[in-house]
């Protein structure tokens, strides 16, 4: 990057944390975005000596861009907390203070302890996600079928519709997943290659803008320092650190984006299968109310799997979801009659 373009992000994130600072109540929170908009201001100055041993012309004054514009009015308007993948997409630091760190969560205390809150994250979000997954396709395509079963009593018909329902319905998803994926991992990479090429240019002001965080989140400051300090003395650890606590980024929860989608697909496909296999196995059954058997049996299981992350019975959850995809289904299903008859 440019000493140009360095000065210019440099004097941006100035201005953006004066923005935070103003629109802040917590004292110790606006104490914190205030230190970070001077060590900004310091590491432009770095810029300005770097452009004029350049011969480069050093800026008279700073004009933030339109988009840096628009984040500070939404800052005024929602507030730091509500915005935070927006402020980590500008750079912004110590965004991490807004984390979900509850009443009483113990500060670390040692180099080890860094970001140990966050390793082990992530396989109970997968498992959430996954069943999720299933009940997208299971839902959606139960009610495509029965749809289309209200209209027409040609099995074959309804079997192409259902199938036609499974490929779009996953791919939709997979593609989905892999742009969200994709945007993520763009935006830690981009991140993080400014971070390292901080820390490696000014590794001072990097090791007191995180004392500072962890000063703002109730480490003594003295401490804090001890522990950053600490952690600058490995380079790698230092600068997963900087990630988490400056960036609000968790490397931990960025996997591939093709392993994303082909886990949406798969997740998705198994829940809209299920409705199709009256359809195309020998089961001596009338293939709508089996297809709806079928599907009713499933969302109560979907239900009774979601009960692990709601805390909720499973009875009840398996219940409340068969009554909420069942009444998709039969509603779809009138349509299709009223569709039906209206046709024919």
């Amino acid at each position: 990057m440019a000493a140009r373009d360095s000065w210019h992000e440099e004097m941006q994130s100035a201005w953006l944390y004066r923005v935070v600072a103003a629109v802040e109540r917590d004292m110790h929170k606006r104490a914190l975005f205030t230190a970070l908009a001077a060590a900004a201001d310091d590491q432009a100055h770095i810029w300005e000596r770097q452009m004029a041993a350049d011969g480069e012309t050093v800026p008279s004054g700073f004009t933030p861009s339109r988009r840096a514009r628009v984040v500070a009015t939404l800052l005024h308007r929602l507030g730091p907390r509500a915005i935070r993948p927006v402020l980590a997409a500008m750079k912004v630091r110590g965004i991490s203070v807004y984390g979900s760190v509850m009443p009483g969560h113990p500060m670390p205390t040692t180099v080890e302890q860094v970001g140990g809150r966050h390793r082990g994250v992530g396989s109970g979000g997968n498992l959430r996600a996954a069943v999720f997954g299933v009940n997208d396709g299971l839902v959606s395509n139960t009610a495509l079928i029965m749809g289309v079963a209200g209209a027409t009593a040609d099995t074959a018909f309804i079997l192409t519709s259902g199938v036609a329902g499974l490929l779009a319905g996953a791919l939709s998803m997979a593609a989905g997943e892999y742009v969200s994926m994709r945007s993520q991992r763009e935006l830690f990479e981009y991140q993080i290659a400014l971070e390292r090429e901080e820390l490696e240019e000014y590794p001072a002001e990097e090791t007191e803008e995180l004392a500072l965080i962890y000063h703002a989140r109730g480490v003594p400051l003295a401490r804090a320092r001890e522990l950053a300090a600490a952690l600058m003395e490995q380079p790698e650890h230092a600068l997963d650190t900087l990630a988490r606590e400056e960036l609000g980024l968790n490397p931990d929860d960025l996997g591939s984006p093709w392993g994303a989608a082909a886990s949406s697909f798969a997740a998705f496909t198994a829940g809209a299968v299920l409705p199709l296999l009256p359809f195309v196995l020998p089961l001596g059954l009338a293939p709508v109310p089996a297809a709806a058997a079928l599907a009713l049996l499933g969302l109560f299981g979907v239900g009774a799997a979601l009960s692990l992350f709601t805390g909720r019975g499973a009875l009840r959850s398996g219940l409340r979801m068969v009554l909420i995809g069942g009444g998709a289904g039969m509603v779809t299903y009138l349509i299709g009659m009223l569709l039906g008859v209206g046709l024919t």
